[in-house]
């Protein structure tokens, strides 16, 4: 994922100046997708170039004008199309950006890439246990190069653990809501 698709989200969110958007990503985007101040404004000057934000300047006094960033019909269009390509190389970060602009895009598309996601670290948790059981069936007994392995393994078995608990718990929230949303459609 570029940075563009995390600044495409958090510009749909709310228009604002390169500064306010920096400003976003050190409290709140920022927690799972990093950028500096140089290339959030880097970036932003690229995706104004492709027409993918507008600008409109607003007059400050004492100061330059201020540059407020929209997304544009075309940065809409980018950000729906990334949002609903699958990408099985796609971690932890991209996904969460993923999930925080899933209401810009297919919800469906965006549930579906979870389900992916989360079925293919539910295979690669499977595979550990059965290591863990085939090759450790003893760890009390374990010191050494084994015990060290088996630790390994033991990481390798929680990391798969928790995403297979966020992807699932993530996806039975996204229906609920678009359930809620079905229903207050009617």
């Amino acid at each position: 994922m570029a940075l563009e698709h995390a600044i495409l989200v958090s510009l749909s969110e709310r228009s604002g100046s390169g500064y306010e958007l920096a400003r976003r990503f050190e409290r709140s985007i920022g927690l799972f997708w990093s950028a500096t101040h140089q290339q959030i404004y880097r970036v932003l000057k690229r995706m104004e170039e492709a027409g993918r934000v507008a600008v409109d300047l607003v007059e400050q006094s004492g100061r330059p004008d201020k540059k407020v960033y929209t997304v544009s019909a075309a940065g809409h269009a980018e950000l729906a199309r990334w949002l609903a390509e699958p990408d099985p190389s796609a971690g932890t970060q991209e996904l969460a950006v993923k999930i925080r602009g899933a209401s810009f895009g297919d919800l469906a598309a965006v549930a579906a890439e979870l389900t992916r996601h989360r079925d293919t670290h539910a295979e690669r948790l499977d595979v550990y246990r059965q290591i863990e059981k085939r090759d450790f069936p003893d760890p009390a007994a374990l010191h050494g190069r084994s015990l060290h392995q088996y630790l390994v393994l033991r990481g390798g078995i929680r990391v798969e653990e928790g995403q297979v608990e966020w992807f699932t718990e993530v996806l039975q929230a996204l229906h609920r809501d678009a359930g809620h949303h079905t229903k207050g459609a009617s």
